[in-house]
């Protein structure tokens, strides 16, 4: 992502400009091969659990189902939505340069009769839920002179809720960019004093940083019964020793540690000690969890989405599986134990992490009810695995994969996958290479033929390696939304490649200064530096065909793909011209009873309505910038609000704006 998204966008530029000047459009974009994803099956219907119609979690519940019993905002009337109040942060004040470090990725949540989200700046903001009138506003005083390696980026807060009154009897809960953890008073915004040092815990990651923005926190911390819990999010691709991706749990009222669950063992006495066959004890950090979290209170679980150990493209230093990494990981919520890990990818070299909430849902087959843990990946699957034993509830298959790795690589001969088909394709042929001329295509063709590509899980190479989907995803954090009375689960992946190239470790300073545009990390301690780009044609388009971004509904009963459609379009990147062509997206749907999936997330500044059942575009409302963070909806005094931050993404090159947008039907 970062540098070589800004250049795909400038392909796509210059694409849309031509078509423009030519008045036509290169028959490829509309070739039955490239575009023909929009097959529907017809639905289901099943039982419906029954949810509270507010959104008091990220995920709408503690289990990320992003779904609402709402149905005022229906596909009859979602025609008539209409912007119904907005209210801005005051960001776009901020220095450009400060503000070009940033991402608005946050979802509010609507308890003690407030909205409350946190802006890319870490601060905590209370609206009025049916005027956008504020209420109060916390500020977290992070430095903006530091350097986040994932943006400034806030995407949520927590609430808790104890006994009694007075204040701090409820509060919300924070994670920062520089790593502290935050609690303040629900109902006022001011600092809970009895927690930990006066109101907050910085976070230990182990060691010194590099430099200051390489360890920050920015999910949302989840709370259940009166423990707070939070992961981090670590620079990618720095060095092999680095800082620890450990899972930390206080205690809600007193900011007292619980427990502290290390996905890497560093004890013989581990469980998991046996797939780390590297260093004792081992060296490497990450494995972090730096997507959200979910939580069943009913059996006192959490489950974490884990991350690819350090550094990501080389792993000969971590012989073994590298269990608890990659993995899907549900632990006692009291105590910190592993009570099972289902592991996505072994021995991960592809940057392959668990980007995406672990969505807890009931799915209805023959009749019966059955608990799931539904985790959506950057590899274009979804894995369906039973919630009590993590065994896998949709089979899954260990096949074989390509080998012959880098020199002192440890590849896993086999790697796990669903049998139900992915959302995006994982390879792509260099005679169906995309280029706006024939002299492009045959550029393209080239470049595809010259780069090792034997499919999912090629190998990193000295060459050249095709990753088919990008680790952008596929999924990304956005995550999914589920409709139980549908058995539906709604997805929105990427669909772009990179080209990995390995660089040995001598070489990395020089390559750094011949390949501005590209992202180079030095992986410090492995033998082998990386180099990755977006598979681009020599005038900035993707090599790979479009679309480029899609959405899509499975059935999580057969894992059948019920629908899928191209999902965004190049107005806002392309000088106003709207083809869609899907984009890559960045952000999440939610799903309600009024039959309808909302959604931002796409390169264009739109938040859309979908037909949940057929996936038919049915609305669509303009935004004043960038939607990349996923909506939210509730109602309040007897009145339905849909509501986006609508802050824009620097990484991707979105509008930059710093709006909360509500939209409902007119009064």
């Amino acid at each position: 992502m970062k540098t070589t998204l800004l250049a795909l966008l400038a392909g796509l530029a210059l694409l849309l400009a031509g078509l423009f000047f030519s008045g036509s459009l290169p028959g490829v974009l509309f070739g039955a091969k490239a575009l023909n994803i929009d097959g529907v099956a017809e639905p289901h219907g099943a039982g419906l659990a029954v949810r509270e119609t507010g959104w008091r979690h990220y995920g709408g519940d503690a289990g990320g189902s992003r779904y609402s019993p709402l149905d005022a905002i229906n596909r009859e009337n979602v025609r008539h939505l209409k912007s119904a109040w907005r209210y801005q942060t005051g960001d776009a004040e901020r220095p450009l340069t400060v503000r070009q470090l940033s991402a608005a990725e946050g979802t509010p949540i609507l308890v003690d009769d407030s909205l409350i989200f946190c802006t890319p700046f870490n601060e905590i903001i209370a609206l009025d839920p049916g005027t956008g009138a504020e209420k109060w506003r916390y500020n977290s005083a992070i430095s903006l002179d530091q350097r986040p390696a994932n943006q400034f980026v806030c995407r949520g807060v927590a609430y808790w809720e104890g006994a009694g009154e007075g204040e701090c009897a409820s509060r919300i809960f924070m994670g920062t960019n520089d790593g502290r953890l935050i609690a303040v008073d629900a109902k006022s915004g001011r600092l809970c004093s009895g927690f930990a040092d006066a109101g907050m815990v910085t976070v230990d990651p182990g060691m010194a940083l590099v430099w200051p923005g390489e360890f920050q926190i920015t999910s949302p911390p989840v709370v259940i019964n009166d423990t707070v819990v939070v992961g981090s999010a670590i620079s990618d691709n720095v060095r092999v020793r680095a800082p620890s991706g450990a899972v930390r749990a206080f205690d809600a009222r007193s900011g007292a540690s619980k427990w502290i669950f290390d996905p890497i063992p560093r004890a013989e006495s581990d469980e998991n000690a046996g797939d780390w066959r590297g260093d004792r004890p081992a060296i490497e950090g990450h494995a972090n969890v730096w997507a959200p979290i979910s939580v069943d209170e009913q059996r006192g679980l959490i489950f974490l989405p884990t991350s690819s150990p350090s550094p990501d493209f080389f792993g000969g230093l971590r012989p073994g599986d590298n269990r608890y990494a990659n993995s899907v990981v549900a632990l006692n919520a009291e105590t910190g134990a592993v009570v099972w890990s289902f592991q996505t990818v072994h021995h991960d070299v592809w940057d392959y992490d668990l980007p995406a909430q672990p969505g807890l849902y009931t799915v209805w087959r023959d009749g019966v009810a059955h608990d799931v843990v539904a985790q959506a990946t950057k590899t274009g699957h979804v894995f369906v695995l039973d919630r009590d034993s993590g065994k896998p509830f949709l089979p899954v298959d260990e096949r074989a994969v390509p080998q012959e790795g880098a020199i002192g690589e440890a590849l896993s001969p086999t790697q796990p996958f669903p049998v139900t088909p992915g959302i995006v394709p994982d390879r792509v042929d260099p005679r169906d290479a995309f280029g706006l001329t024939g002299i492009d295509r045959r550029a393209c063709r080239k470049i595809l033929e010259g780069l090792r590509a034997d499919g999912l899980y090629t190998p990193p190479s000295l060459e050249g390696t095709l990753l088919r989907p990008a680790n952008l995803g596929g999924a990304n954090w956005g995550g999914t939304a589920f409709d139980e009375a549908r058995n539906l689960l709604v997805v929105n992946m990427s669909n772009v490649a990179h080209a990995i190239r390995l660089i040995p470790a001598d070489d990395v300073g020089e390559a750094r200064e011949i390949f501005h545009d590209s992202e180079i990390g030095p992986q410090a301690g492995a033998p082998f530096g990386v180099k990755r780009d977006v598979v681009l044609s020599p005038i900035g388009l993707p090599c790979t065909p479009p679309p480029w971004g899609v959405i899509a509904g499975v059935d999580l009963a057969s894992g059948e793909i019920v629908w899928r459609k191209r999902f965004g379009t190049t107005k806002d990147i392309a000088n106003g011209v709207a083809l869609e062509l899907g984009t890559p997206n960045v952000g999440g749907p939610v799903v309600t009873a009024g039959g309808l999936v909302f959604i931002g997330a796409g390169m264009d500044n739109y938040l859309r309505a979908f037909d949940v059942e057929t996936g038919e575009a049915l609305w669509k409302g303009r935004l004043p910038a960038g939607g990349q963070a996923t909506p939210m909806t509730y109602e309040w005094k007897g009145r339905q609000y849909v509501v986006i931050y609508a802050g824009g993404h620097a990484r991707i090159g979105t509008t930059l704006g710093d709006s909360l947008i509500a939209f409902a039907l007119p009064e």
